[in-house]
């Protein structure tokens, strides 16, 4: 109970500048949230298609690993259904790896999407808590300029105080927020560099099944 009480103490101390600062604190969080569970989601379906298609890849059934991935909407579904399905019009490496890596732009902007917003909310929390700070320093210089000598020590203690509250919130908010971006992003790499490795294995799977199938003389 007197945890609580401190925190609505110190959210009445430092002002309406605060307000802003909270609202950018419930954006991102939601951002966070909704990344982590699109990537978390996005990673495991992923490998689990992997697991189910490398089998059937490696004894040439391309046929069914194309009617596999026509009906996922997983990253690596897509991407291999477009080498897959270029496999009859394209002869050469070089040609299914252009299609696949045309699959990979498309996809990657959708990983990426909105974790770069919450390096962005951490700068703008951290100055909006300097500007709180600012301004609540200013106005408390303005009202001891007009009080008792006597009581300026005090006044200024206690207004110093709130405005650093404004500061205080904004780190509080902007170190986590900066964890999270650095921890979403290496998960999103993690999961490119797998999709990468698997356009990779596809490829070389490809050049050896028609390595085989040519007849030796």
């Amino acid at each position: 109970m007197e945890s609580y009480s401190t925190i609505v103490k110190f959210f009445q101390d430092s002002g309406v500048w605060i307000i802003p600062s909270v609202i950018l604190m419930a954006i991102g969080v939601s951002i966070a949230i909704e990344r982590f569970i699109y990537i978390s989601r996005s990673r495991a379906t992923n490998r689990k298609l992997w697991d189910q298609l490398l089998p059937v890849l490696q004894t040439g059934k391309f046929q069914q690993a194309l009617s596999m991935t026509s009906k996922s909407d997983t990253a690596i579904g897509k991407i291999i259904h477009n080498g897959l399905s270029h496999l009859k019009g394209a002869h050469r490496r070089e040609d299914i790896d252009a299609v696949m890596e045309e699959g990979m732009m498309e996809i990657v902007p959708r990983l990426e999407k909105r974790t770069h917003y919450l390096a962005t909310l951490a700068n703008v929390v951290t100055l909006l808590g300097l500007l709180g700070t600012i301004i609540g320093l200013i106005k408390a210089f303005t009202a001891v300029a007009q009080v008792n000598p006597a009581e300026k020590a005090e006044l200024l203690s206690a207004s110093i105080s709130i405005a650093m509250n404004n500061t205080a919130f904004g780190l509080m908010i902007a170190i986590p927020f900066l964890l999270i971006h650095a921890f979403l992003q290496s998960r999103t790499a993690e999961i490119v560099d797998s999709l990468e490795a698997a356009k990779i294995s596809f490829l070389n799977l490809v050049e050896r099944t028609k390595a085989e199938s040519v007849p030796h003389k």
